[in-house]
This record gives structure tokens, sequence and C-alpha cells, in this order.
């Protein structure tokens, strides 16, 4: 596992991310059940779109059909992004693969690996899945549409950081650009991209 000292810190992160709206307000936490759900509430509190929760850990992070998404501490990046993008919830589809499409590009970006789109929402590298989008969509009051974001990506992990069944099947970008990725700098250029893309 990596050192505690591997941390994500909240106000590093917002340093990074000077003039975006996405990344307005990060919040990190040490542990949750899920960031979507974290957002959630802070959107039901008025948060501004562009609010960004980061976990450590996630005890049930979910995946598209609800499946289970396994996220080690320390490992990953796992967080949530709230958008107030100018589109329907009937349109929804189009975000998902807006996302996939802007997480693929900054992986290639900052690692040189050449990651590939399973549609709509896995991003895999050499056969092995190392990313995934949820969006969670819903129509406000003055219907306008609100989403959260949901994205995991599998940055640090060895092989044996996964669970059995995952081993054949799951990967994380130090596996294949076979050296320690700075899980800071990969979150600032993606949250960067995301608000150059996202309007």
């Amino acid at each position: 596992m990596s050192e505690p000292s591997d941390r994500l810190i909240a106000t590093k992160l917002r340093a990074g991310l000077a003039g975006c709206q996405i990344g307005n307000e990060i919040v990190v936490v040490e542990e949750t059940a899920s960031t979507n759900d974290l957002v959630w509430e802070a959107a039901q509190r008025g948060a501004a779109a562009g609010f960004v929760v980061f976990a450590e850990r996630q005890t049930k992070g979910r995946g598209q059909y609800g499946r289970r998404w396994e996220s080690a501490p320390y490992q990953g990046l796992w967080f949530s992004v709230l958008l107030r993008p100018a589109m329907t919830l009937r349109e929804s589809p189009r975000l998902t693969s807006l996302l996939a499409g802007v997480v693929s590009a900054t992986i290639a970006e900052k690692t040189g690996c050449a990651p590939t789109i399973k549609p709509p929402n896995d991003i895999y590298i050499s056969g092995r899945k190392v990313a995934g989008v949820l969006v969670e969509g819903r129509t406000a009051g003055d219907g306008s549409y609100v989403a959260v974001a949901g994205i995991g990506i599998n940055v640090n992990q060895a092989i044996d950081d996964f669970p059995d069944e995952l081993r054949g099947t799951a990967g994380s970008l130090a596996m294949v650009a076979e050296r320690r990725i700075d899980r800071s700098k990969l979150a600032i250029g993606l949250l960067r991209t995301l608000d150059q893309t996202i309007r």
C-alpha cells in the first residue's frame, strides 16, 4: 500500500486549479460510503457547480448498473463532481461519453499510456479496466439539469491489491506505465480538462 504521506490535500489540489470553476471548492475525506452521495447532499444544501469530493477510501463505491467499485486506500482517485451543464436529463448519456473521453485523454497525456473506451463509461489499457465513470442526473425544481459525476481511477495498485475475483480483469496506471503516478498531479490535470470541456 502507498505510504500515508501519499495523501490528497484539498488546499494543494485547489491551488492547482486557480481560475477554474470545477474545483472551486474541494473536500477530501478519509473514508465514506460513496462520494456521489456526499456531493448530492452538498447539492441539496445549495453547493455551486464545480464542487468536488475526494475520498481516500470508499466502502460502497458504485459503478454502472449498481456494481461495486473497489477503491483501495491511497491507491487511486475516487471522487465526484457536481455539474449543472446546459443539457436536459434526456441528453445525459452524452455527458457520460464526454466524461469518459476526458478521463481517457488525461490518462494518455499524464502517463503516455494508450487507453481505450468501452462504451459508455469504462476505460481500459492493455485489456484491463483502469477507470470508470458514473453519472447520476436529476431535474431540479427550476427544471434545470443537475448531475453528479463519479469517477474512479486505479492509479498505483499492484495486482495483489485487487480482490481475487478482479485480478484477471483489473489494472492500474502504475502497472501499465511501470512507475508510480503522482495522484495529485493527475487529479489536477483531470479537473482542469473537465473545466475546459464541461459547460
